[in-house]
């Protein structure tokens, strides 16, 4: 085993691109010992140490045996991945758990996209975030605290995000004869991931047409409207932590509440997720539903983009648990989540039935939300991003040293004995 002063961190699966490896590197140079467990070419490429780098290529049903035995040989004490629900990282984390390691989680910004979440132990519905309660933010925080910051206009990552995309998915599928038995943790293939990010980066031009059209018919039409903010339907926060087998069921049961309990002069309006690629036909299935319930005319789509011009008008939000929800609350907007939100706190969201939301949406408890955002960029939330040369080093200067903290970011600020009594006292 490795002496106790010196940190041994195994990489498992990481965000699309060369962060991963540059983290690595970071860690190495601060005297940690550093490994990366790859799983298919896209993995190897994205890792070019090969003195490092251990190739997994035996059947997925393996996997838990071959990890314990990395963990053994090596003497890992942390381990780091992205996104805690794929199968290879969810029994990962369970055994890594078990043997009182400590797992470093990175996922997509809770106040994305200018910032990158880092949580241990898990993200989104499982993180520790859902454990506590305003009123615990609230008395962790200086009083005196300066206002957050707030994000730039502009990021700029969007067009790398889906570039690294496309390319690791090409290099999966042309990998395949060397890490043949490698699994997606997607149902659909690599094959259609790489075609479907490729589509997207050709027609990028025309969706982006097509959003600017429908943002104007929507805000010249002068009509009051609420916002449901879609999901990509394979996404984890989607899938592990909402209540619907597909976003078709979504989209049934939002529309029938719009249809059920608006008033009559009121619209809504369905914004997709700026990665959607069109593996879920959403639109036509928005067409259909409108048609089903007699709201033809009265309910829009719009094709991703930003949403600020369309918050300043909405009288609400509606979502299963996505982050933009956030921007909604920002703006103190009445915001109702159908699924578990790492923001589901009862000063913040709506628990009203959908029908009686859309009619007389109840808004957030004014303030509540201001203590949130604060508490989150105290804690789990990095200024940077995953994609873009800038984004990746203004996230790396700040990491490293949270990595290594004994203390994960949000013990920091509430010791995890504070925090385990009041869940008890919760409970």
């Amino acid at each position: 085993m490795a002496p106790p002063a010196r940190r041994r961190f195994l990489f498992l699966q990481g965000p699309h691109g060369p962060f991963f490896h540059q983290l690595g590197r970071r860690l190495a140079a601060s005297g940690a010992d550093v490994l990366r467990v790859g799983f298919n070419l896209g993995d190897s490429i994205f890792w070019p140490d090969r003195r490092t780098y251990i190739p997994f290529r035996d059947a997925p049903a393996t996997w838990p045996a071959t990890f314990c035995g990395i963990l053994a040989r090596r003497g890992i004490t942390d381990i780091v991945l992205y996104g805690d629900t794929r199968p290879v990282h969810a029994q990962a984390i369970a055994i890594a758990k078990a043997r009182g390691l400590t797992v470093h989680v990175f996922e997509e910004g809770y106040l994305r996209p200018y910032w990158v979440t880092y949580e241990r132990g898990g993200s989104n519905g499982h993180s520790r975030l859902m454990r506590l309660t305003l009123c615990e933010m609230r008395d962790a925080l200086e009083p005196e605290e300066q206002s957050p910051p707030e994000a730039p206009a502009r990021w700029g990552d969007l067009v790398q995000h889906i570039l690294w995309g496309a390319i690791y998915h090409a290099l999966v599928l042309g990998g395949a004869r060397a890490y043949p038995r490698f699994q997606p943790h997607r149902s659909l293939t690599v094959t259609r991931e790489f075609r479907l990010h490729l589509r997207r980066l050709v027609l990028s031009p025309i969706h982006r047409l097509e959003r600017m059209a429908a943002t104007a018919r929507i805000l010249l039409g002068r009509f009051s409207f609420h916002l449901v903010l879609l999901q990509l339907e394979h996404d984890s926060s989607f899938t592990a932590h909402g209540p619907y087998a597909s976003m078709a069921d979504f989209l049934s049961e939002v529309i029938r509440a719009f249809a059920e309990g608006a008033p009559p002069d009121h619209h809504l309006v369905l914004k997709a997720h700026p990665l959607e690629d069109g593996r879920a036909p959403i639109p036509r299935e928005i067409r259909r539903l409108a048609h089903l319930h007699g709201l033809t005319g009265r309910v829009h789509f719009v094709r991703g983009g930003k949403l600020a011009r369309l918050l300043s008008r909405a009288r609400s939000a509606v979502t299963v648990n996505s982050t933009a929800g956030q921007q909604a609350l920002w703006r103190d907007l009445p915001v109702r989540t159908l699924g578990t939100s790492v923001y589901g706190l009862p000063e913040l969201v709506s628990s009203q039935p959908l029908p009686a939301f859309f009619a007389r949406p109840r808004p957030p408890e004014p303030g509540a939300y201001r203590i949130y955002r604060r508490f989150l960029l105290r804690t789990s939330q990095v200024p940077g991003g995953f994609y873009s040369v800038p984004g990746r080093k203004r996230l790396l200067d700040r990491i490293c040293g949270m990595m290594t903290d004994p203390l994960d970011p949000y013990a920091a600020l509430i010791p995890e004995e504070e925090a385990d009594r009041q869940q008890l006292r919760t409970a």
